[in-house]
């Protein structure tokens, strides 16, 4: 259906949109900094080519979606939608009830923004959106950040305009037709940083003269990785090292406890200027999400990666094993993190050979423009 023809068949049960006559796009997702920051670094592309574009986010009510974007400056709406959970079956008996909800949300949302084009970035909240934009005919596009794509996504593939992906090989998830590699976005504040390791240092209150580790479980931390750094505290006091901890709000209390005291460890649930985080680490401890990958691939900072195990298809340890298979990290199981993580980071920071190789290794494999990149073909698309 072509704009004109949805302006005439919504008239009657909603007004047209301030900004009507430009481009006007939905990003559709989130639940996760992963999902969120490369929604928000797509967005920024956007306005950046088209500076009158009018932009809308769609994501799920409760999740950090809701506080991050309007921050970034942009509009959001909250979705009454819940994954599926896989721990707990009997959770998930409201979940019909919700998804019908939902898509009676992204109706009225639909109707009163009347999007050209709909991006999805993955998370639960981009499934009703992109599956209404494209029973009404409407462009849809998907970035797929991981190497083992997300069934929600697979389906949602079958009928979209264009996908992006990450890494090659993705046409057995995909129509390879509609495939155009891309990489992932990152922040243009991590992108673009140029903070010095001095600055950086300053930032947390830290002491330029020693090496420092960088521990980041996600934007919602990880329980096996805080275990692990927290039985191994004074061992990096006792290695001349200092801390710089993502801890994430569920262990947030226990890290500020552990922490307190000791001039070598800064920590606190979330950093939200990351670029002063890489720019001071010396080596990286991380999840293996596709969005942690892509931007330590970016700065080349030496690492060693934890991927968590519950994920889809284990998709995060097919992205670390990726990057072992090229001698650019190193990884260490989630259920074996607690005996082996603070001895494999404290081996790694003390061997500036390693860090070496590491850094050449990796340094390739970073993007820098994964957001113009997306933000060009979808305007292109829609023109």
């Amino acid at each position: 259906m072509s704009i004109d023809e949805r302006s005439k068949s919504d008239t009657a049960t909603s007004p047209p949109f301030r900004g009507w006559g430009h481009e006007r796009i939905i990003l559709a997702g989130g639940g996760t900094g992963g999902h969120i920051f490369p929604a928000i670094a797509i967005a920024n592309a956007i306005k950046k080519i088209k500076p009158d574009a009018q932009i809308l986010f769609v994501g799920a009510k409760g999740k950090m979606e809701m506080e991050k974007v309007p921050q970034a400056g942009y509009e959001i709406k909250g979705l009454d939608i819940a994954g599926f959970n896989r721990s707990s079956l009997i959770k998930n008996i409201g979940l019909p009830l919700k998804l019908v909800k939902s898509f009676l949300q992204v109706r009225r949302i639909m109707n009163e923004f009347r999007p050209d084009a709909v991006i999805g970035v993955g998370g639960y909240s981009s499934f009703p959106v992109l599956r209404f934009a494209q029973s009404r005919g409407i462009a849809t596009f998907i970035h797929e950040s991981n190497s083992f794509a997300g069934k929600s996504n697979i389906l949602l593939g079958k009928k979209a305009t264009k996908i992006f992906v990450a890494t090659e090989g993705m046409e057995k998830f995909f129509p390879k037709e509609k495939l155009m590699i891309t990489g992932n976005p990152v922040r243009s504040a991590i992108a673009q940083s140029t903070v010095t390791r001095e600055e950086g240092l300053k930032f947390f209150g830290l002491n330029a003269d020693k090496k420092t580790v960088l521990v980041v479980g996600g934007s919602l931390g990880a329980k096996s990785m805080n275990e692990a750094i927290d039985a191994g505290m004074d061992q990096f006091e006792k290695n001349n090292l200092q801390l710089i901890w993502q801890t994430g709000k569920p262990y947030a209390a226990q890290g500020k406890t552990r922490s307190e005291g000791r001039s070598n460890v800064w920590a606190n649930d979330f950093i939200t200027q990351m670029e002063n985080a890489y720019a001071a680490a010396d080596v990286i401890i991380s999840r293996a999400g596709a969005m942690a990958i892509a931007e330590i691939c970016l700065v080349a900072k030496p690492a060693v990666f934890v991927p968590y195990p519950y994920a889809a298809e284990d998709h995060q340890t097919v992205n670390a094993q990726h990057l072992v298979n090229k001698n650019a990290a190193l990884m260490v199981k989630d259920g074996e993190a607690k005996e082996q993580l603070v001895s494999t980071i404290i081996a790694l920071a003390k061997d500036e050979v390693k860090q070496n190789e590491f850094k050449q290794n990796i340094k390739p494999l970073g993007v820098s423009d994964a957001d113009v990149k997306v933000a060009t073909e979808v305007l292109k698309l829609i023109n």
